[in-house]
């Protein structure tokens, strides 16, 4: 994958070179043990050559008079330590409290013996939030933003956001964009800034076309066809959409993911509608071998506006037909792939055609795409990237000097 810079041009991405020693503090507005996505596929791999801190946003606690920390090195990444911190509820408003707070936790956390092993600092951001606590103020040698949602646009987003991401595109270094339209957005506030999609674990996913794989016990047996979902539900899924899909077939739909921002008491219930909840990631393969047809069913709202979902490949390496509603980055990429339905009557019938007639074409171009698209592809370009604006760093301080 080539990376598009900020004026429009594509960047030829140079061969793998060795890369130079640093170490990377990532701010994260997703917790690390929450759905695998993004943060944890690019970061992951960075931490075969490089020591990490992922700091979350911290979280609050009535009853709590002092601050509380969580320090935990990760399970099969031994180079990436998770810290997590607890602040009192009663101190939720004061804003400059809490960036103060963080501000100490995370330097007395590398002021530590884990601290030791830290040295050429990157920070990484994901939440902007995090910006006017840290940028600056860890001796860093490069900020990075890697920007993978319209994070403003989300519910319950704090009204500050807006500014601290400007302020965050201000001081970065370089930016990753997470598809094309958010790219287009944050271009013109930062002249460094790249188009990278999510990638995709083929190999994981291509799981769910094997044979001696089965079904989960929990979806064996359901009236077929079966139109699965796999990821977040929350603001940004169409509910009438699924009620209208279930009112609609003989068949099942399947919700595979944990729910936030939204009251599963509220999510319409039919017998051939099942919410199933969150799924451990190396389960995923085992429940898309259960579909006949992987959904997109996405609301056209502001939540959607700027998505390029990371599922989109994932299915298509699970060799599944997928419908999708008229998310534009999806509509932009994937529509030689995925079937576009532009409003509810036509999702319906979309998946009916692919569960009883599914389009090889399309299957074998989603394989293709998928298999040409690795997280390790374009994480090596993200590398290139970061050891070119070092090397630009440490020549101006040089020359300063």
């Amino acid at each position: 994958m080539r990376g598009m810079k900020g004026n429009g041009t594509t960047v030829k991405i140079k061969t793998a070179g060795e890369m130079d020693a640093y170490s990377i503090v990532v701010h994260s507005h997703l917790k690390w043990d929450w759905v695998w996505q993004r943060p944890q596929q690019f970061i992951s791999r960075f931490s075969r050559k490089h020591r990490v801190l992922f700091v979350e946003t911290p979280d609050f606690q009535d009853d709590l008079a002092n601050t509380r920390l969580d320090l935990r090195e990760v399970n099969d990444f031994p180079k990436i330590n998770v810290l997590q911190t607890i602040l009192p509820a009663g101190r939720r408003s004061d804003t400059a409290w809490i960036d103060k707070e963080r501000r100490r936790v995370v330097r007395s956390v590398l002021n530590g013996p884990l601290g030791q092993s830290f040295s050429s600092i990157v920070q990484w951001f994901y939440d902007p939030m995090a910006v006017t606590a840290f940028a600056g103020q860890l001796d860093e040698e490069l900020i990075i933003y890697d920007c993978m949602d319209e994070l403003s646009l989300f519910r319950g987003a704090p009204p500050e956001l807006i500014r601290r991401e400007r302020e965050l595109l201000a001081v970065a270094d370089v930016v990753f964009a997470g598809g094309p339209k958010i790219w287009q957005a944050k271009r013109d506030l930062n002249a460094n800034c790249f188009c990278y999609g999510c990638g995709v674990d083929a190999q994981h996913f291509a799981r769910a076309s094997q044979p001696e794989l089965q079904a989960p016990h929990d979806i064996t047996g359901l009236p077929r066809p079966v139109f699965g979902y796999i990821g977040v539900v929350d603001e940004r899924i169409d509910y009438e959409l699924l009620a209208h899909l279930a009112n609609s077939t003989k068949g099942s739909v399947v919700m595979v993911g944990p729910s936030t921002k939204v009251d599963p008491a509220s999510f319409p219930r039919r017998e051939n509608l099942h919410w199933l909840g969150g799924r451990d990631y190396s389960e995923l393969p085992r429940y898309a071998k259960g579909f006949d047809v992987c959904l997109m069913p996405f609301a056209m709202n502001e939540a959607t506006r700027f998505i390029n979902p990371t599922k989109a490949l994932e299915y298509m390496a699970t060799g599944r037909p997928i419908v999708s509603t008229p998310v534009e980055d999806v509509v932009t990429q994937f529509s030689d792939v995925i079937m576009i339905a532009k409003n509810v009557p036509a999702f319906t019938n979309a998946c009916e055609r692919a569960a009883a007639h599914p389009e090889s074409r399309r299957i074998e171009r989603g394989l293709a795409l998928a298999r040409r698209n690795s997280w390790e592809s374009i994480v090596a370009c993200l590398e290139q990237h970061i050891e070119e604006a070092l090397r630009s760093r440490r020549a101006l301080n040089m020359s300063a000097a």
